[in-house]
């Protein structure tokens, strides 16, 4: 008899890790997500949030949320298919179309579940899903619940999307997806090529802009901002609202009669309650902020290029990263685990991210400082770390 429990108990990794004391993950936040955190009643500088602009401890933020519990209560009592269509869903919609400069707009109730029913729900057997290699998890997964057939072309590599594309002829569908900015390495994506390059072989292309948003452009609107791109050029945009925006959700915006359909044949929007009345009352009131405050995304740029230099001064690979992630190159996952052990015991929080969320032997250290830093903060973050690679992994002092 076959015990399907049994590969839960073999599973000891993350137990020898605990053992080892170097285990970084699940960590109990007590405090609301700001520059300095607070760990089992320690105070750390966190250097490890998608909170990009600062926003998740706006007052402004907090009062639209409470204001939306006290008028709608805390939930909308199912899916938004059948009872859980609230206004303030409706009214969000409008608003991030606007926005992102689209027709329509849909929201879900979580960026993982719009993924997975956007690129399901478009894509069928005998259709070709086309992806970068390192696309977000939330993207192949989508893919492999549509039963169609998965393609993957080189990181950022527009001539190895075109030898693909190439060889899938013009009788199937073909549906690119491509992150704007990815998540661990903070590079962008070239679109402009990528547009020619999809529109050349008939395809369509959605870009995943849940690291872009409120972060490229000189307004917060994403890749497509950034690049000069339009409506016409990347067929749907998508992204979550759990980063810039502060909250939690995903949303898709594009061509009214696309989003019509995907509305009624998305499976996780059909099958999942509705976004809280809290979060979209908050994400409204970020996009509101987001356009009257342009200075936090200068600020998030000003801050970014500091500690970057500040790390390229200290000889340490960062990579190819063109955005505010900043991801410190270690290699071998265990001198990354202890690495940020060491930075956490002094007071700085990290993400060290190791395979398969990057390629294996580049494990790293994820770094991200916000809007709301503050110059001490940094520079006591900086000192941290410089101390720390000094003590745990001086080989990781190679000039990039």
């Amino acid at each position: 008899m076959v015990d399907i429990f049994e590969k839960c108990r073999k599973f000891t990794t993350a137990k020898e890790l605990i053992s080892a004391n170097i285990y970084p993950y699940f960590s109990v936040v007590e405090s609301e997500q700001a520059p300095e955190v607070v760990i089992n009643g320690k105070k750390y500088i966190m250097f490890g949030s998608n909170n990009y602009l600062g926003l998740a401890n706006d007052p402004r933020m907090k009062k639209a949320a409470a204001d939306a519990v006290e008028k709608f209560g805390t939930g909308v009592g199912g899916s938004r298919f059948l009872n859980g269509n609230s206004i303030l869903h409706i009214e969000l919609e409008k608003k991030l179309a606007a926005f992102k400069r689209r027709e329509a707009a849909l929201v879900y109730s979580a960026g993982y579940q719009m993924n997975v029913g956007v690129v399901a729900s478009l894509l069928a057997p005998g259709d070709y899903a086309v992806v970068d290699k390192l696309d977000h998890a939330s993207i192949i997964d989508g893919c492999r619940m549509s039963h169609a057939e998965i393609k993957r072309f080189k990181h950022n590599d527009v001539a190895d999307l075109d030898r693909v594309l190439a060889k899938l002829g013009p009788d199937c569908g073909k549906l690119v997806i491509v992150d704007g900015v990815f998540s661990m390495e903070g590079d962008i994506a070239p679109l402009p090529d990528i547009v020619k390059t999809v529109k050349k072989y008939g395809a369509r292309l959605i870009v995943d802009d849940a690291h872009a948003t409120g972060v490229l452009g000189a307004t917060g609107r994403g890749s497509c901002e950034y690049f000069g791109l339009t409506f016409k050029d990347v067929d749907l945009v998508v992204g979550t609202c759990s980063k810039s925006f502060a909250s939690v959700g995903g949303f898709v915006v594009g061509d009214a009669d696309i989003l019509h359909y995907i509305q009624h044949c998305s499976r996780s929007m059909i099958f999942s309650a509705g976004m809280p009345p809290a979060s979209a009352a908050s994400i409204s009131e970020a996009i509101d902020i987001i356009l009257a405050e342009p200075q936090r995304i200068k600020r998030l740029w000003n801050n970014a290029d500091y500690i970057k230099k500040a790390f390229r001064s200290m000889g340490l690979n960062i990579g190819r990263t063109q955005t505010p992630i900043v991801p410190v190159i270690i290699g071998d996952d265990e001198k990354a685990f202890s690495l940020w052990r060491a930075l956490f015991e002094d007071g700085l929080f990290t993400n060290p991210v190791i395979s398969p969320a990057v390629p294996p032997k580049h494990a790293l250290i994820r770094v991200v400082a916000s809007a709301t830093h503050t110059k001490e903060q940094l520079d006591r973050a900086l000192n941290i770390f410089e101390d720390c690679v000094k003590k745990t992994v001086p080989a990781a002092r190679s000039v990039f």
